[in-house]
């Protein structure tokens, strides 16, 4: 009796079904030997069980951290009122995008994600287009996420720099080389340690459920307290923006920045047990469980964190505020450095991730095949590793001359991965009209709510991501003009115009023989 799993992607494209044969030592039309190409770019070692890659996923999004980390942006623009609601409006939005990702993920865990997805579930004529530009852009947002975490990080530990050393002057050359030290370090452990990394994040998951605990027992035990109308009515913009709603709606970026990214677990399926069940369940828990933290972190901070104005004025708030409700230097630092620890644990977790990407668009042919290579030692596609790895080192050597244009790319992160979001949703919405060639859903889907939460996640998406390319301050300079719109369209046109120069003519879409075999092997762990 033929599985489910592959009657739906047989459903999808019929082409699948006819394999070559195993001694067959010609090409599979990609330009690959099918004789052994497929099996070598897909013997990967399935590490991850359930419990390990729901914490790599909780871990990944550390939303209340992002919430910590990131005040100052939120209370210049909307303040505390705009942090309290918009995070309501943010955590419904991310549960609906991740169910119908997870609704995708059950259907086809596989480590491409949005862009096998889109090809999946896209109209006929318009697949191999819309797959080449989502692959890209899906791609360049998460090269952009891993920029955005290892700068952040780095931040981190000049700010912790800064605290302790008041004679210090942080120059944007030594963040490049924190940055440089860091992406090195973790790339070699994703090279030669990957086998910990589960336990790694998994540590980091209980660390994560812990240090709220540790951090809500002290702001509330020992801070100073707001009244409720200051926390859930006080608006205030020092950005520039006259307009309260465009105020607050650019404040609501801040949580948004902690809810993006939960399809970091999904690159990883290839190395999940039984990922069609594990994966979803992983993404779509994942947000729930980050929301309901993030909620609670975020009420506890905006009533016990003393003056705003004191606040702001911190380059690093979050030591400021954790100093002011503990009295103490020693203990803020222990208190930060926890969350240093998870910041660590969330760059590991990105250049796994974005390795797995890398090297599904380069067995897909995007990327050159050079690129797909696993190392047999290691069961890790080493060369996967080190991509995206030296692109952001490249892109962190921009700091040493200007801080804004490194900021520039890092502004890519979240509008890329919304944009690869809305794509990926959008052609599951079309799928769920096609009464005749409907592709059949997965085991974890949503039944009759599945289009009514679908097109709330568009809907949302597309709010979101016309707020991403507002500035955040008024007049807009070089300095603090935000870049994320100018550098999609570049990223886009390229991806664009490279579709003229080689997708259209010379890409022959994805490698099926290699889809055909990850759902295969995905089926015999079901059995």
């Amino acid at each position: 009796m033929e599985s489910h799993e592959m009657t739906a992607y047989k459903g999808a494209d019929a082409s699948v079904d006819r394999a070559l044969p195993e001694n067959h030592a010609g090409s599979n039309g990609n330009g690959v030997s099918a004789s052994n190409a497929p099996t070598d770019q897909t013997s990967v070692k399935r590490l991850f069980n359930f419990t390990q890659i729901f914490f790599f996923s909780l871990t990944y999004m550390s939303s209340w951290e992002t919430q910590a980390l990131n005040l100052s942006a939120v209370l210049t623009n909307g303040g505390p009122q705009a942090l309290a609601w918009g995070i309501l409006i943010v955590v419904c939005g991310a549960m609906a995008q991740s169910a119908s990702l997870a609704e995708m993920a059950s259907m086809q865990p596989i480590a491409g994600a949005q862009y096998h997805w889109t090809n999946y579930l896209a109209p006929p004529s318009q697949k191999k287009f819309i797959t080449w530009m989502q692959g890209w852009v899906t791609w360049f947002a998460w090269i952009s996420t891993l920029a955005g975490v290892a700068n952040t990080t780095a931040t981190m530990i000049q700010g912790l720099a800064s605290a302790h050393y008041p004679e210090y002057d942080p120059k944007a050359w030594h963040l490049t080389l924190i940055i440089f030290a860091m992406l090195i370090v973790q790339a070699l452990m994703n090279m030669y340690a990957f086998p910990l990394i589960p336990w790694i994040e998994l540590c980091a998951g209980i660390l994560h459920v812990s240090l709220f605990v540790i951090f809500l027992v002290v702001f509330v035990a020992l801070a100073p307290r707001h009244s409720a109308e200051f926390v859930f009515l006080k608006t205030q913009s020092w950005s520039g923006w006259n307009s309260d709603f465009a105020s607050w709606n650019i404040g609501l970026l801040t949580p948004v920045w902690g809810f993006v990214g939960f399809d970091g677990a999904v690159h990883m399926s290839e190395e999940t047990r039984q990922a069609r069940q594990a994966v979803p369940r992983s993404i779509f828990y994942t947000v729930v469980t980050n929301g309901v933290l993030a909620y609670g972190m975020v009420i506890c901070i905006l009533f016990t964190m003393g003056s705003v104005e004191e606040a702001q004025s911190q380059s690093f708030p979050i030591i400021h505020i954790c100093q002011q409700a503990t009295g103490s230097l020693k203990a803020a630092t222990a208190l930060v450095c926890g969350l240093l620890v998870i910041s660590l644990s969330v760059n590991l977790a990105s250049i796994a991730s974005v390795s797995r990407l890398t090297w599904a668009w380069a067995r897909d042919g995007a990327l050159p095949r050079w690129f797909a290579y696993i190392d047999r030692r290691h069961n890790v596609p080493i060369r996967a590793v080190w991509l995206p790895v030296v692109i952001v080192m490249c892109l962190a050597c921009l700091n040493i001359a200007d801080t804004a244009a490194f900021q520039a790319f890092v502004a890519l992160g979240s509008i890329g991965l919304f944009v690869s979001y809305f794509i990926a949703i959008a052609c599951m919405v079309h799928n769920r009209f096609q009464a005749q060639t409907r592709a059949p859903l997965g085991e974890w889907n949503m039944g009759i709510w599945g289009l009514p939460v679908n097109i709330f996640a568009l809907v949302y998406t597309a709010w979101v991501t016309v707020w991403l390319a507002f500035p955040s301050y008024l007049p807009v300079t070089g300095e603090n003009m935000n870049y994320a719109s100018p550098i999609f369209g570049a990223t886009t046109l390229f991806a664009l115009g490279y579709w003229f120069v080689k997708g259209r003519k010379h890409w022959d879409g994805l490698n099926k023989d290699i889809v055909r075999l990850v759902v295969e092997k995905g089926e015999l762990q079901l059995k």
